[in-house]
Formats: structure tokens, C-alpha cells, sequence
């Protein structure tokens, strides 16, 4: 090893790692060596959840691929935290990356655990997975294509975004170049660009008749994460890329946008699945994990979100573009429901609220504020 590595314990894994970003938030830079980020513990104990939920579901053993595994961190967890009949394969071309993963791999020397040093595009034409992490520097598109080729029917391709400025808008030719889409820069820009990422992989899937449903699916301050469900069959195929489409920028906003547009294409179906995650909830009892709080509280939001409608308002933002105080949210839920309408929060935002209730009834909720 060229690069000192540290100690440090994950879950119920004690690793190597080589780390030169000391802040538990935001995201790393990259850098040659293979990087460890603390800010994205919570993203890998979601992974432990997804993954065991899978190998229990399973009536074969299931093989798992940490991809671009950097220290192998995530695939070291998968070998020590998961019960059942699985392997795990963990790999990363760089050879630092390389030497790094094969220390962390023999601190067990679980028989769960294959370690590769292979271009990721070279091993997924190789070799087939029930379950496929991606979790690049930047966007994941540049893989769905031969990941579509190597997942199983019935598998889970799990995969992170960092690149959330051009979902979001920010930067909007460098979205279109990436997921030939035009996004938005809004209020619930957030979640315009986790269904684009979505729309993106459910169009390489129907390139190879295999449809998508999305599991389990969020974004945070600095990236998206998708876990997504892979059948195989023109039928859904046609089902999934039903669900994709461009939609008129005044559907997604009709309070703040001046002039329509036209975004996306993006996915406009269910973002998460409602029995998954509650029985990813139930596993998390079982665990040893270090985000355990955090997790009961984005899975409850989720499970909340699973069947409300696309995209959401935003409390602050109607409120001062009616130009009135904003209504208490617990007020604002009571009185949607009362009139016969859904509301939910959403995990986007601590603001937010999900509600099918028709524009005019909202702005009239609101005024009565003043």
C-alpha cells in the first residue's frame, strides 16, 4: 500500500480505509486513491437492508456485485452483516483500490467473498448478478447499458447519482448530454431529477425487453439512489416505459413557473413500493447499524410517499407567492383531508407536502391564512 490506510468499524465491519475528508456530510472529491466517504454510511446500511431483503426473498443463492468498491467497503459489509446464501464479488480496476480490497477481504476471510480488478464494463459482459451496485463519481449512466445486460430477471440494480446540479438544473446542457432530458430548476428539483435518472435506466431497459420498478428510491443534499427491480419480458417493458414520459413544466409547478416548458423525459410511475419498504423496515430491527434513527425515519417518510402523486409543493414557496403566512403543516394536512383529499409528506424536503387536491384549493387554503 502507498497510501496510509486507518481502522475504522461500520455496521458490525471493522475495514482499512484511506480517508481525507473529515466532514459526515456533502461529498468527497475525487481523488486517485480509493476513497472512503462517512457521509454515505447511511446509503450503505440501505444497501445492507435492500440486499438481505433480496437473499431471504430468494430461492437460490444470489450474487452481488459492488462494482467500483474503492476500499470494498460496502462488499466487505455485504460479506460479514448479510445471513443466507449469497456471494458477493467485489471489484475496482485501480490497483491501489485493488491492493486495499484484498487487505479488507482477509481480515474475515469469508468464503462469501470474490475480489476482481477488472474494467466494470469488461466484468458485467462476463459474468450475470441477482443484485448490481454502481456507485461512481458523478452520474451512473455511463453503465446502465451492460448493467441491463448482466442483471438477472427479478434482480436489483442498486445505483448512486452525485451528479444532482445537472438533474436539478443547475447545469442543464450537461443534463441533456448525460440523459438526453431537459430538467428543471424548481422548488422540486429534487425529485424531477431522481425520476430522470429513473426515466434514463427505464429507457435502456426496454432496449433489451426488460422493465423496471422502482423499489426503493430517495435523493439527499448531494446525491440520488435508486433500487430498482429488473423483469425481463416484453410485457413489462411496455408496462414500465408507459410510465415515461416529457410533461409541461406548469403540471409540475403551476405556482412558480412564469413560462412552460417542456422537462424530461422522465418517469412519472411509483418511486417506491410500499411492501419493500416496510419489509426493509422489519430486517432494520435485526440489524447493527450506525444510521439506525435516521433510517426508521426516511422509511416511515417513504412508505408515507408510495402512494401519493408525482411531485410536490412546497410550503414556504406557495406561501410567498400568495404573498401569506405560512399555514402550520399539521393544519394544512388536517384541512386537505377533511375535504376528501390525500396528503403526505415527502422526503425531499422538511417543507414539502405530496396532495392530490387541485391548485385552486390549495391557493384557497392558503389565503384563508391571511
Amino acid at each position: 500500500m502507498k497510501t496510509q490506510a486507518t481502522k475504522i468499524t461500520e455496521g458490525k465491519s471493522a475495514v482499512f480505509v484511506v480517508s481525507t475528508k473529515q466532514a459526515t456530510k456533502g461529498p468527497g472529491a475525487k481523488e486517485k486513491v480509493p476513497f472512503y466517504n462517512p457521509s454515505m454510511i447511511l446509503n450503505r446500511d440501505v444497501s445492507i437492508l435492500v440486499a438481505q431483503n433480496l437473499i431471504a426473498s430468494s430461492k437460490k443463492s444470489v450474487r452481488l456485485l459492488d462494482g467500483l468498491a474503492a476500499s470494498g467497503i460496502r462488499g466487505i459489509r455485504f460479506a460479514h452483516e448479510l445471513e443466507g446464501d449469497f456471494h458477493v464479488t467485489i471489484n475496482d480496476w485501480n490497483e491501489e483500490s485493488y491492493q486495499l480490497i484484498k487487505k479488507n477481504a482477509q481480515i474475515y476471510s469469508s468464503p462469501h467473498i470474490t475480489t476482481t480488478k477488472k474494467n466494470l464494463h469488461l466484468l458485467l459482459t462476463e459474468e450475470k448478478f441477482e443484485y448490481i451496485d454502481i456507485d461512481p463519481f458523478g452520474s451512473p449512466v455511463y453503465f446502465f447499458d451492460v448493467v441491463m445486460k448482466s442483471i438477472q430477471h427479478g434482480g436489483i440494480i442498486a445505483c448512486t447519482a452525485t451528479d444532482t446540479a445537472a438533474l436539478c438544473g443547475v447545469y442543464p446542457k450537461a443534463c441533456q448530454r448525460r440523459y438526453h432530458a431537459q430538467p428543471l430548476h424548481a422548488p422540486c428539483m429534487k425529485e424531477i431529477g431522481l425520476r430522470i435518472l429513473l426515466g434514463s435506466l427505464c429507457r435502456e431497459a426496454t432496449k433489451y425487453g426488460k422493465g423496471i420498478e422502482p423499489l426503493l428510491c430517495y435523493t439527499t443534499d448531494h446525491y440520488s439512489r435508486l433500487y430498482v427491480k429488473v423483469s425481463r419480458g416484453v410485457g413489462a417493458a411496455d408496462t414500465a416505459i408507459s410510465r415515461v414520459s416529457a410533461i409541461s413544466s406548469k403540471a409540475i409547478d403551476g405556482f412558480y413557473t412564469a413560462s412552460q416548458t417542456m422537462v424530461g423525459p422522465l418517469w412519472l410511475g411509483p418511486i417506491q413500493q410500499k411492501q419493500f419498504i416496510q419489509e426493509v423496515r422489519n430486517i432494520l430491527f435485526t440489524k447493527q447499524l450506525q444510521t439506525k434513527h435516521d433510517l426508521v425515519k426516511l422509511l416511515d417518510i417513504l412508505e408515507e410517499e408510495a402512494t401519493a402523486p408525482p411531485f410536490f409543493y412546497s410550503v414556504d414557496e406557495v406561501a410567498s407567492t400568495l404573498k401569506c403566512s405560512p399555514p402550520k403543516r399539521k393544519l394544512l394536512f388536517g384541512l386537505l383531508r377533511k375535504n376528501g383529499y390525500t396528503v403526505s409528506r415527502t422526503h425531499c424536503t422538511p417543507a414539502g407536502f405530496k396532495t392530490n387536491a387541485p391548485l385552486a384549493t390549495i391557493k384557497s387554503m392558503f389565503m384563508q391564512q391571511k
